[in-house]
């Protein structure tokens, strides 16, 4: 029962929603507000203040709902790790991953599945702040983010591979001949990017800026899927990681060329420090250190010369 409290605690604090929160935990919203205060009655505290509706937490609650996201995730480990102990891993794997890394997550997933079939992956694209917060509040137990981040400080780090940038284009007579471009050539192009508030866009904006250009900006996204139609049928170039390249149908007439100088940035895994280490993410970690991706990556790019 205590367990089952401490579920339905963190659930109201999620979906900050009595009603919702009992949905999310399939039981009646009296039965979620009754174990709630039971709960409270065990511990001697207000936890949630109350009205017509749900209002927020009282700020013991709030110091308690720490505390209850982290006797979760133990429990959590103490049921993989009895499953483990009969060779069959179970569980749910959470992990939130930045967008231009989303086409990474297939060749992540694919070997811990075919290890461990009994794991199921929960993957969702989110900002490095928001990954950062995910894995603070115990929302997700893997990031696949920039490891370029003073934030990352205290937290386990795998390196996967270095993301190098790549001019996307079809413009075949102004480069022709040519494997790489220069900053002030691709500026001069009409170019497709993802939105600002995103973090690929923002190192692309700085070396614009470090070239002392500033590019014929024609169309903004945030989905990477409309980002590589508009170089396809609109004619439009963009600047891309070139692990996206496998993701992308590259046809004939689209190249990838290397930029001059070159744009890259360390991509990998981080979770929170801790010992033990929960089993799940003990396992797949094991896993995601002898993926070789940096080679795959780059083999990208020469096969669209």
């Amino acid at each position: 029962m205590f367990v089952r409290q401490l579920t339905y605690l963190v659930a109201l604090e999620k979906e900050k929603h009595f009603a919702r929160a009992a949905e999310v935990c399939h039981v009646s919203q009296p039965a979620l507000s009754s174990a709630i205060q039971h709960l409270e009655e065990e511990l001697g505290v207000s936890i949630v203040r109350r009205g017509q509706r749900f209002e927020g937490f009282t700020p013991e609650g709030e110091r308690l709902l720490d505390w209850a996201q982290r006797v979760l995730s133990n429990w959590e480990s103490l049921r993989q790790e009895a499953t483990l102990t009969c060779h069959y891993l179970t569980g749910t794997l959470r992990i939130g991953a930045i967008p231009t890394t989303l086409s990474v997550s297939p060749l992540l997933t694919k070997p811990c599945m075919d290890t461990y079939p009994g794991i199921k992956h929960n993957i969702v694209s989110l900002t490095a702040e928001h990954i950062i917060r995910g894995l603070d509040h115990f929302e997700l137990d893997i990031g696949l983010t920039y490891l370029e981040d003073q934030r990352l400080q205290g937290f386990q780090v795998l390196p996967l591979y270095q993301e190098r940038y790549v001019l996307l284009t079809q413009d075949m007579a102004k480069f022709q001949g040519k494997t790489s471009v220069g900053w002030p050539d691709i500026a001069e192009l009409p170019l497709c990017l993802l939105t600002s508030n995103m973090q690929n866009r923002q190192i692309i904006d700085a070396a614009f800026r470090q070239a002392g250009v500033t590019p014929n900006l024609c169309v903004e996204t945030d989905s990477i899927f409309a980002l590589y139609s508009h170089v396809r049928y609109s004619g439009l170039s963009s600047v891309v990681p070139h692990s996206m390249l496998g993701l992308f149908e590259v046809r004939p007439e689209i190249r990838a060329l290397r930029l001059t100088p070159e744009l890259s940035r360390p991509i990998g895994l981080i979770t929170h420090r801790r010992e033990p280490l929960q089993p799940l993410l003990r396992v797949v970690w094991e896993i995601f250190s002898n993926l070789d991706l940096q080679q795959r990556f780059d083999s990208f790019i020469s096969r669209t010369y």
